[in-house]
């Protein structure tokens, strides 16, 4: 078709005359492939859309949102934050007990009274429940020595719970979104001793159980937060058992019960010491 209208034009071009009956040249059937070549639309669908809307070919927010809001990682951290926000509820309305009372408690349960005190301690420590008063209700209940080494026992039951429950829920969605500066303190994390455990651990920052979650949402190893949170929480607990001893039967309280205590503060001095002296130490310039 193009060389019989380069014909025509040529042969107009000689006699002088206009080209008669030459067709135009159809640009919508035109070779795609060749520059210049137009393609054809396609047809209006008649819905009063039209094509290259962004609200037809892009997903809406609210799409957006309902596809994040049902991913794994996001449903699982928001049930995590809804377990809390629970616990936070149910301890501003429920009353504490009066600790006089408790060792009536125990006597009522007889050799049970140990295994349920330990159990129990753990269960209100991840219920975001203050280590103070559990370790205050453990000296009541059974002593000074007795109810410091219940305290632990919990803590230790406690701290596993918790950061379990934090590794399940929350760490998968952490590890998809850390940035930056975050993304840095994850790897802190990660690397971390017994001796950064005992650090955070002594830090009045929040609660037993809140820290306990949050350690199971980074990368840190199981077992030395274990040793660190056990460590961290020796000083307090023989102290703490010592006062709540104290409240029950203050002429029966040996005070060298809370000689632990003193040891512990002494030990947690020396390791803020040389954690402070190693941080000083990695940040000096080279020479």
């Amino acid at each position: 078709m193009i060389r019989e209208l380069r014909r025509r034009l040529l042969r107009a071009s000689r006699s002088g005359e206009p080209a008669a009956d030459v067709p135009e040249p159809d640009l919508t059937s035109a070779n795609p492939a060749q520059p210049g070549a137009e393609t054809a639309r396609p047809a209006d669908p008649g819905d009063g859309t039209r094509y290259g809307d962004p609200a037809v070919t892009a997903p809406t927010t609210a799409r957006r949102l309902l596809l994040l809001a049902t991913t794994p990682s996001v449903t699982r951290f928001s049930l995590l934050l809804l377990l809390l926000a629970g616990f936070a509820v149910t301890l501003l309305l429920v009353p504490q007990p009066d600790p006089t009372t408790l060792p009536d408690l125990a006597d009522r349960m007889g050799r049970l009274a140990p295994v349920a005190g330990v159990l129990g301690g753990a269960l209100l420590l991840v219920a975001l429940v203050p280590r103070t008063f559990i370790t205050l209700a453990a000296g009541a209940i059974f002593g000074a020595l007795e109810g410091a080494a219940y305290a632990l026992g919990a803590a230790l039951l406690a701290a596993l719970i918790g950061f379990t429950v934090g590794r399940v829920l929350g760490r998968e969605f952490v590890a998809e979104r850390v940035r930056g500066r975050l993304a840095r303190l994850d790897r802190w994390f990660t690397r971390q001793s017994v001796l950064g455990v005992v650090t955070v651990r002594l830090l009045p920052i929040s609660g037993f159980g809140l820290v306990s979650y949050g350690y199971g949402t980074t990368g840190a190893r199981v077992l030395p937060f274990l040793v660190g949170s056990v460590i961290a929480s020796a000083p307090t607990a023989f102290g703490y058992a010592a006062v709540g001893a104290a409240v029950t039967s203050p002429s029966g309280v040996n005070w060298f019960a809370a000689a632990p205590a003193s040891l512990g503060f002494i030990a947690s001095a020396v390791l803020l010491v040389r954690w402070w002296r190693t941080e000083r130490r990695l940040r000096r310039p080279l020479p």
